[in-house]
């Protein structure tokens, strides 16, 4: 097996900070702008993406966490899944503009999982994706609004996100 770095710290800043100023032009500014991390590495980058438009607009941007454990449908192969809090901004997310962000998009099914568990929260006015890798091989019509890094891939290979929050540095890299 060979793994190969495809990004390293200052590609991922880019790729955020790109991130960051489509979702401040495609909102219009940062007012009634939601954003929900999904478990694990969803959420430092829901974070690191807020810090950014906050530092564009002067507009603090809530952000929270969206479990979607129990909202898959592949639970039953692997039933020993490790739920991870929810947490849902005070204002809630009722007629706002809510950006998912994840760290790979693959097949689609946890972003699926994703509104399956927002609808159970609240009726958002708008819902968008922010994506840091977008592998390819979709099982689902799911197309992210916003994606640091297309990352053409065979289904044998392993995308791996590693960043500095839970795993001590910030990389992307692929594994055949």
């Amino acid at each position: 097996m060979s793994t190969r770095a495809v990004m390293q710290d200052a590609d991922i800043s880019r790729a955020l900070t790109r991130i960051s100023h489509e979702i401040i032009e495609s909102n219009r500014g940062a007012g009634e702008l939601v954003l929900l991390g999904i478990p694990t590495r969803g959420v430092p980058l829901a974070e690191r993406i807020a810090a950014l438009i906050s530092g564009f607009t002067d507009h603090t941007v809530p952000v929270g966490s969206l479990d979607v454990t129990m909202y898959r449908d592949d639970l039953h192969r692997n039933p020993t899944r490790t739920p991870h809090p929810t947490r849902i901004p005070d204002a809630g997310i009722d007629g706002k503009t809510v950006v998912l962000v994840d760290d790979v998009l693959f097949s689609g099914r946890s972003i699926r999982a994703a509104l399956d568990a927002l609808q159970d929260i609240g009726r958002p006015a708008a819902v968008r994706l922010a994506i840091l890798v977008d592998r390819g091989h979709r099982e689902l019509p799911i197309r992210p609004d916003f994606v640091g890094k297309n990352l053409p891939s065979s289904r044998s290979e392993h995308v791996a996100v590693r960043l500095r929050e839970i795993d001590g540095s910030d990389e992307v890299s692929i594994r055949s």
